[in-house]
């Protein structure tokens, strides 16, 4: 556990501190102004995923990242699966290294079955177990007039966000055993809807109907199906995704009126994923800032 002599002060920006911003999709994290927090320097383990295995998409950046090292932390090893920025996967891959545990890195895209499960099966032969899948990857573009939204950007939202949920958890299921957890990744825009992000929010409404679906399918096996719920989160796929004037100042919808760093949201994952969720299944976790549902 951390001394309070060696903990260092949480960056958390507010929205005056975001300038207004437009890298090209997928952007790297090292190119975001300010960097996204997602080093947990200040979070505290206990062994609660200790000799577990995890295997999580989009685990390159972002929450990806943050949840990669929180596991770490806590004693787990784990398979990141990514689909195009090399440079941030290796970051990920030395930032849970340095905890003395595995990271196993995978270039693959979640719209193809044949990829995510040679993913799984890539992890149960070089890590040996399968224990957490957490479904992260996540496809998002604005579009401010609805028909502006076409058919190729609906296919590939719902291809990376539902389908590849679905093909993940169709390859994993077969590894999972008692005791073991699937983690999806929702979003508030699932629950209120959003008018620039048809398509995603449609996709993310898809993905709590499907957690709590999945949960009540594998209950008799004992396996357990959650999702973290994020609000408004300083992640790459906001100053790729979002126009630039969005950008700026971002974020005050939530009652912190500032967005999350991906950081903060790694502590529900971990909770997920340990035994302290042993009666939580079919649950949406909101970790939003505040942001509600209704």
């Amino acid at each position: 556990m951390q001394s309070k002599e060696s903990q260092t002060e949480e960056f958390r920006p507010t929205p005056d501190q975001i300038p207004g911003q437009q890298l090209e999709y997928p952007a790297k994290q090292a190119d975001m102004t300010p960097q996204p927090d997602s080093d947990l320097s200040n979070y505290s383990p206990a062994n609660k995923l200790k000799g577990k295995t995890a295997i999580i998409t989009g685990g390159d950046s972002g929450i990806g990242r943050a949840v990669a090292i929180a596991f770490a932390m806590e004693g787990a090893n784990v398979a990141i699966v990514y689909n195009k920025n090399d440079e941030d996967a290796e970051i990920t891959r030395k930032s849970v290294e340095k905890y003395q545990q595995t990271c196993l890195t995978i270039k693959a895209d979640v719209r193809d079955f044949e990829s995510c499960r040679q993913a799984i099966e890539q992890t149960v032969a070089k890590l040996g177990d399968l224990n957490i899948l957490v479904n992260n990857a996540a496809y998002q573009m604005t579009q401010e007039r609805f028909e502006d939204l076409s058919l190729e950007q609906f296919r590939q939202t719902m291809e990376t966000n539902v389908f590849g949920y679905f093909y993940m958890a169709k390859a994993a299921v077969p590894y999972l055993k008692e005791g073991d957890t699937i983690i999806n990744t929702g979003s508030i825009v699932g629950k209120i809807g959003k008018e620039f992000l048809v398509d995603y929010s449609t996709s993310k409404g898809a993905v709590h109907t499907f957690t709590k679906s999945l949960a009540l399918n594998l209950a008799e096996r004992k396996i357990r199906v959650n999702a973290v719920v994020p609000g408004p989160v300083w992640t790459p796929n906001i100053p790729a995704t979002m126009p630039e004037d969005m950008v700026e100042n971002f974020d005050t919808d939530s009652a912190l009126k500032r967005a999350g760093q991906p950081e903060e949201l790694a502590p529900a994952y971990v909770f997920l994923a340990s035994q302290d969720s042993s009666f939580v299944t079919g649950a949406l976790i909101d970790v939003t800032g505040g942001q509600l549902s209704s």
